[in-house]
């Protein structure tokens, strides 16, 4: 049986076949791709700006750009990173400038890390979109009601029996699977009844991860 780092690896270094592949997964194997032909000597600014018009050409390509309008009536909430707004009765959708990221391949990453641990929650790519000259993301995800505020002794505990360990304030770190978890105040992370529902998160990896087990 594989354990959850053969598991991830599989994930985020795999390469189904297009027809299999989710629009998530095309495009984090596309900025793969890229990133091993054309990105690892540049600077972050001048990398993200390549892997942007290397982007849109592939989105257009593949009819990866999100056209409805999102509008302003259905505005929910905003962080620093993202801002959210009402998609129907159950779910939200959720514009991204990937500011948390040195690229935008490591927002797809952590992308697909949230939905292997986080299923409940998971984030279903619907393609990218100019916001005000911007490249967004726009990915859609459950709509999650809570009945009490989120207990962060809680969520520490949680973690740590699964193998993250607290580093310092709300992030934490996973040294076997190579990964850092931050950013888990409770605006993030909600409680329902007991139950922790991980909504925005931020994974990175770290040299660790691509070590085998």
């Amino acid at each position: 049986m594989k354990n959850a780092k053969d598991e991830l690896q599989h994930i985020i270094l795999g390469d189904e076949s297009v027809s299999r592949t989710s629009k998530l997964k095309k495009t984090q194997s596309f900025l793969r791709a890229n990133a091993e032909s054309s990105f690892k000597f540049e600077k972050q600014q001048q990398l993200k700006s390549k892997e942007a018009t290397a982007i849109i050409a592939f989105a257009e390509k593949e009819n990866l750009f999100y056209k409805p309008e999102i509008q302003d009536i259905d505005f929910i909430s905003e962080g620093a990173e993202q801002k959210v707004y009402h998609f129907d009765d159950s779910h939200v959708i959720k514009t991204n400038a990937g500011i948390f990221y040195e690229t935008w391949l490591d927002y797809f990453n952590s992308l697909l890390i949230h939905n292997y641990f986080f299923p409940a929650t998971a984030y279903t790519f619907l393609g990218f979109k100019e916001i005000n000259g911007i490249l967004n993301s726009v990915v859609m995800q459950e709509f999650i009601l809570t009945s009490e505020t989120t207990d962060l002794k809680t969520v520490k505990g949680f973690l740590s029996y699964n193998g993250f360990l607290n580093k310092r304030n709300n992030d934490y770190y996973n040294d076997e699977l190579g990964l850092i978890f931050e950013d888990l105040h409770d605006e993030n992370v909600l409680s329902d009844n007991g139950i922790l529902f991980f909504i925005d998160t931020v994974f990175y990896i770290t040299p660790n991860f691509y070590r085998h087990p």
